[in-house]
């Protein structure tokens, strides 16, 4: 599928009306530099007019289309990314999937999904790119991984070799990633493991997951600082983490996403910040190259060419 039959797609989905994109959204460099092999794990693709769910967070007053997020990438010279499931769009994945077609080789997609799924359904979404299911617990009851259906779907999970992104404050991650370890499947921790902005390194939930780097199951992404704590204190929390996080996890266990279009945070900060940041935390090439690159392409299932390249 290529970009034209994905517009005509995203036309026939019920109720949808396309849309001008926000400039906030569409923002880039005019410049495009020669892509290179770097994988972004962590963007979101929507419409305002798409159908969202109920008690939501928060409602987008703008668009981030796949072809807003493509030009993204070309202007900063990424080559691949990966789309994670907002959670305002629930479990319809329709408009993520789209886009998978659309750009196979390019895209990976990070899903939404009730744990009574059809397994049969879990490899159709396989067959798109789809490569593992997003837990956006911020503001929900936590659920009881080893009750229930949980157990029989995390096997389906784990057979499948897809990986579970968490997303949930510092606290209350042993409750979420201990059953999660237990039951075998790959494990992304969202945006430094979300400590509280108090106390930061000192968060005894951060200091749970530096306890469990050992089991080689967990990966932690480099994203979003800004969602960590107001007026900069998200940024100095990243500050002292990244330390900790490269001596606990290594760069084998470190990921970087944009976490492009920053929403709720669109007005501070842009894609090209977000990429400079990791070059300040990450002084190393090698292990930049290794966040960046060969770390991302294993886990997401990427086939990147130009390997030996010098990450910037």
């Amino acid at each position: 599928m290529n970009r034209r039959h994905f517009h005509r797609l995203l036309l026939g989905l019920p109720g949808l009306v396309v849309l001008g994109v926000d400039s906030r959204a569409a923002a880039a460099p005019k410049t495009s530099p020669s892509l290179l092999p770097i994988v972004d794990t962590h963007a979101h693709i929507f419409e305002r007019r798409l159908p969202m769910v109920a008690g939501r967070r928060y409602s987008p007053d703008y668009d981030a289309t796949l072809s807003d997020y493509l030009k993204q990438l070309d202007a900063h010279g990424t080559s691949h990314g990966v789309l994670v499931q907002p959670s305002f769009l629930g479990t319809d994945n329709s408009y993520l999937v789209a886009a998978l077609k659309a750009e196979p080789k390019r895209l990976r997609g990070i899903i939404v999904v009730e744990p009574a799924i059809p397994g049969e359904k879990l490899s159709e979404f396989a067959a798109t790119g789809v490569v593992g299911i997003r837990l956006n617990l911020v503001g929900t009851e936590l659920p009881d991984l080893r009750k229930g259906a949980w157990p029989a779907f995390l096997g389906r999970i784990q057979q499948l070799n897809w990986l579970v992104e968490v997303q949930r404050d510092a606290k209350d991650l042993p409750q979420i990633v201990a059953p999660l370890i237990e039951a075998g499947v790959n494990i992304v921790v969202d945006h430094f493991g979300r400590p509280d902005p108090t106390i930061g390194t000192e968060d005894p939930g951060f200091r749970y997951l530096l306890s469990v780097a050992p089991t080689r199951r967990v990966w932690m992404k480099l994203s979003g600082s800004y969602r960590n704590g107001a007026n900069g204190r998200g940024e100095v929390i990243a500050d002292t983490t990244v330390p900790l996080l490269l001596n606990a996890f290594g760069a084998s266990r470190l990921l970087w996403g944009s976490d492009w279009p920053h929403t709720q945070f669109e007005r501070v900060t842009n894609y090209g910040a977000a990429r400079a940041q990791l070059d300040r935390w990450i002084t190393s090439p090698a292990a930049r190259s290794a966040i960046l690159r060969t770390t991302p392409a294993a886990l997401y299932n990427f086939q990147l060419e130009n390997a030996g390249s010098a990450a910037r």
